[in-house]
This record gives structure tokens, sequence and C-alpha cells, in this order.
């Protein structure tokens, strides 16, 4: 069962002097939900938690915790726990101090705080560790430390500000799975900010992409990866493959789409055939969408080009190819398959209808 609350942000607006930070964004957080708002520096993520966890005012708007307004609330009337990425722990106290420092202000008794923090201790997997002061502890367990302390007086929101920039790339993902166990086994509903796609990926129920103050796109990690819905979230998370072209017809689902040289691509798609026809639009493909083709029977789509030059990345190789209709594509293939394919050679592209969507080409004319 879920001990967090649910949270909405209403019409929220903050200006720093002139300058627009968060652009009248509503957002909704279910209870017990891994929310993760991601974006480029200065897209306003961190603002807007800031304003989430109280330490900035809203210059518009409104935040409802559990149906409670706490807009204007001070951070420690918000009761919201908060892990930073420098883990803020106090270095002249031991583990167990740093994890009773909540419970001690909220004046609970010592016995109540002695039960909590061993049984926070033992779902961190530091109850070995209570004795050592944070100096004595590596990242990854002063990292565990600093969670523990912010969930330790059972908050209603969890806030996590760039929880794993600090730590070095194994053990951050190490710790992705840590966090996600202790998050699904708390039940505690929770907001992180980061600029690591493949964090956000790989922890949330859901993702947040923001981009200049205002959200992109709110979805699935599976979703937003499949299906953008614009340009800016298309190239934002992952590597993509952007064709340009005009829907010239669309049937059963299948939009066909006239690229250059009159070549004619299939997309799978769920959008009606009257907002469709006759715009211009991107077809966008994920480089792993794309295999290399024996012959233009084995897929819907297929397109020649030429290997511009090869990319070892350990389990895939990348193939930067120039199709004959003059688009860069960009391809990824298992190690295993490269062994024949060398710059300069010819190759057929193949994909299938629903290995690609479309997004409206808004690119200025």
């Amino acid at each position: 069962m879920a001990l967090g609350d649910s949270l909405a942000v209403a019409n929220a607006t903050k200006y720093y002097k002139k300058f627009k930070a968060v652009d009248n964004i509503s957002l909704t957080v279910n209870k017990g939900e891994f929310l993760t708002i991601l974006g480029p520096s200065g897209s306003g993520k961190t603002s807007l938690l800031k304003l989430i966890a109280g330490f900035e005012e809203l210059s518009d708007g409104s935040i409802l915790l559990n149906n409670l307004d706490i807009t204007k609330k001070k951070p420690f009337e918000r009761e919201i726990g908060m892990l930073f990425q420098n883990y803020a722990l106090f270095p002249h106290m031991t583990v167990s101090d740093n994890v009773a420092y909540p419970l001690r202000l909220r004046k609970l008794s010592k016995e109540d705080i002695k039960q909590k923090v061993r049984d926070i201790l033992k779902l961190v997997h530091l109850e070995d560790y209570a004795d050592r002061f944070p100096e004595q502890l590596s990242g990854g367990q002063q990292q565990r430390v600093a969670l523990a302390r912010a969930i330790v007086f059972n908050p209603p929101l969890l806030l996590l500000d760039e929880p794993l920039g600090a730590l070095d790339k194994n053990l951050r993902k190490q710790m992705q799975l840590e966090i996600m166990k202790i998050q699904e086994k708390v039940g505690i509903t929770t907001i992180s900010v980061t600029h690591d796609q493949e964090e956000a990926l790989s922890m949330s129920d859901r993702i947040c992409v923001m981009n200049n103050g205002k959200i992109e796109q709110v979805d699935s990690p599976e979703n937003l990866y499949k299906h953008p819905k614009n340009r800016f979230v298309a190239e934002f998370i992952g590597e993509i493959n952007l064709i340009q072209g005009d829907v010239v017809d669309v049937v059963d689902q299948s939009a066909k789409v006239k690229v250059k040289d009159d070549l004619i691509i299939e997309v799978e798609t769920e959008k009606s055939h009257s907002t469709m026809k006759n715009r211009p639009m991107l077809i966008a493909i994920r480089p792993e969408n794309i295999q290399i083709a024996q012959d233009a029977s084995q897929f819907h789509n297929t397109l020649r080009a030429e290997v511009q030059n090869t990319i070892y990345v350990g389990e895939s190789v990348v193939l930067n190819t120039k199709a004959l209709t003059g688009e860069e594509i960009t391809v990824k293939i298992p190690t295993y398959m490269s062994d024949s394919i060398s710059n300069g050679q010819e190759v057929l592209l193949g994909w299938n209808r629903k290995d690609a969507t479309l997004i409206l080409d808004e690119t200025p004319a």
C-alpha cells in the first residue's frame, strides 16, 4: 500500500525578475508513483522541484498535496522528504544520528526513534554501519544514508534532486536498482529531477519532459521512446533518425509518406486521415529498428544507402550511412552482424511500418 500522497501542480508559473523559468505548468503525480522530470539545463526542471519543495515561491498557480493546498506553506510545514546530489549529511554525526535527526526535530520518543532508525537502516542494508561517520562510507553508502534520512519520518512525498549525479557509472546503475527497490517497497510517491535520459527511462513509472519552462510530453518511458510527440522529445530522448516527407494517404492505420525522389515510406499510425494528409511530417526511426536487408521483400520499407563510417561501441556497431535520396541515417546493429560491412559499401536498409512513428514537422519554412 502506498504511503505517499498524490500531488497536483496547477498553472504553476515562476518568474525570476523578467525571466519566466516555469511557464504555466499543470502536472499530476499519482499516489505511490515514481515520476521523473527530465530536461536539458535551463529547462525549468529544478525550478519546478524547488517550487514543489517550497524553496521558491510561485509567481502564479497552486500546488496541492493530497488535495490540500500547500502553495503558501514553508518547506518544513510541507513535511516533504528531500535527497540532494551532495547528500548533505552532517559530518560530525554518526549514520544513526544522521538518520535520527528528522525524528528528533519531530520530538518522537527515544524508543520510537531507536526502532525507526533500526528499521530504516535495515531497509537500506546499512544496519552494520550505524556507528560510522559519513567520511568512513563510500559514495553509494552515503547516498543510502541520505535516502534513509529522507524517508524515515514517512513523508507524503520524496523529492530527488539529481540523486545519482555524483556517482560513477557502475555505481550509478547499482544505485538506480537500490532506489527503485526501496521506493517500490515503501510505496512513497517520488519525483526525481535529472538530465540523464537512461536514468529516467530505467527508473520511472512516467517521465515529464521539460523544455524552456514548459512541459513537452508526460508519458510512460516506453511511449516516450517509441512515440515522441514532437521533434524536441524525439531528439532529446536517445538517438533518432528524422526523415522529412508529406503524408499522401492514410489507409487502415497505415500512412503513406512521400519523401525525396518520390519514394513512399509506410508508417503505422493511429492518427486520422483528415489531420495528417498533405501535411509535412517527420518519420522518426530509432537506429536499432533499422536492419540490413538482403532484399526488398523482407520489410515494408527499404532504402539504399552508402556506409560512411562504422563505430564500435561494444555490444553493437553504429553505422553512419547516407541514403541515395540524400538523408543521413544512423543504424545500430549487433556486433556479430557487422563483420561483412565496410566503409563505402552500398547497403539496403530495411524496417517495418510499426518500427517508425510520425510527428508533425514544425521546422520553419
